[in-house]
């Protein structure tokens, strides 16, 4: 679902998808906040949320056969247990050939508690090895840009 996102330097961009989700008590480490792998869980559930679970909602065609060639994670402030929901803004960075960045936010209304990024491989699966992004591809992933 897409939505406008709250960040100030993005008021009224409504190319970010958001995801939102509650975190869970096995999401928590010793230390009483989110552990850092969970983190990585959760930008998992918002990309198949954008990518196939959302377009499918809406009867649009979803997208398949796209792996991870990169993730990176820089950690802003501690997230906890709370009653209150969470949410992944992502959106598109760069769009290239046979690759595509996108970025995200883990946050509330208050705080950015990540900020991520991942670089994504559009792939042949029955081949076993990196493709071109087709046109329609190029065209959902635009709506993010």
């Amino acid at each position: 679902m897409t939505q406008v996102a709250l960040d100030a330097e993005r008021v009224g961009d409504p190319r970010r998808h958001v995801y939102e989700f509650h975190v869970r008590f096995g999401d928590m480490d010793v230390l009483g906040h989110v552990n850092n792998c969970s983190y990585l869980t959760y930008l998992e559930d918002a990309r198949i949320a954008m990518f196939r679970l959302d377009p499918m909602r809406e009867g649009r065609k979803h997208l398949e056969g796209l792996v991870i060639a990169r993730h990176e994670i820089d950690y802003k402030r501690p997230l906890v247990l709370r009653p209150d929901p969470v949410r992944v803004e992502t959106w598109v960075t760069e769009l290239r050939a046979a690759t595509f960045g996108l970025a995200y936010e883990v946050r509330d209304d208050e705080y950015v508690y990540a900020r991520a990024t991942s670089l994504m491989v559009a792939y042949d699966i029955e081949k076993s090895r990196a493709r071109r992004l087709v046109d329609a591809e190029r065209e959902f992933l635009s709506a993010y840009r």
